[in-house]
Formats: C-alpha cells, structure tokens, sequence
C-alpha cells in the first residue's frame, strides 16, 4: 500500500481530538479569509477544536487533500468525520446544522 507518510500525522491529530481544523494559519493568526471564516464560525459556536497550520507543512499540504480527496483548505473534522471545507461550515452553521452536528456528536465545547 503506498501510503502518504502525512496521513499517519493526520490520522493521529484527528484520532486524538475531537474537532480539528486544517487551515492556513493558526486559529489565532489565520493567513487566509477562508481559514479565518471557519474559525470564526467555530469560535462563535463556543466549540474547542485543534487548528492545524498546514503552510508550515508542504507534505502535510498536499497529503490532506488526498486524505479527504478534497481540494481545497480549510477542512473540517468532528469526530473523526469530513464534514467540509469554509462554504459548506457556514452553510451548516447558518442553517443551525452545525450546532446540531456538535450536539450529536457530543463535541467539547471551550468554556
């Protein structure tokens, strides 16, 4: 099997939280609108999630959007679960699917 040797990392940063964010940047200093718009979606809902910085990463770059077969960055990950990338979070989040989601998936909220 050959096997991107990122998706071990990302395999493991998904594994061990329950909400994860792949973004440009950092959740306190994103370094794109998009990346920057699911965090502040994510931070209005109250959730704590993981951001992971994938420019500090080319291989980590390129691995998750062959991990999710997703082209584009931001991706979201509850539990395990793609859930999408910056449209389809503030869809989900304006149309109350995303709280719900977290809900259901009895996701840690920050407090």
């Amino acid at each position: 099997m050959n096997e991107n040797p990122a998706f071990d990392a990302i395999k493991k940063d998904i594994d061990e939280n329950d909400v994860v964010l792949f973004m440009k940047g950092t959740p306190m200093f994103p370094q794109c609108g998009f990346s920057a718009a699911v965090v502040q979606v994510l931070t209005h809902l109250g959730v704590k999630f993981k951001g992971v910085n994938v420019l500090a990463d080319a291989a980590l770059r390129d691995g998750i959007k062959q991990f999710s077969n997703w082209p584009t960055i931001p991706q979201l990950y509850v539990k395990g679960e793609f859930v999408g990338g910056c449209d389809i979070v503030r869809e989900m989040a304006e149309a109350g699917e995303l709280q719900q989601l977290m809900d259901e998936k009895k996701v840690a909220m920050a407090n």
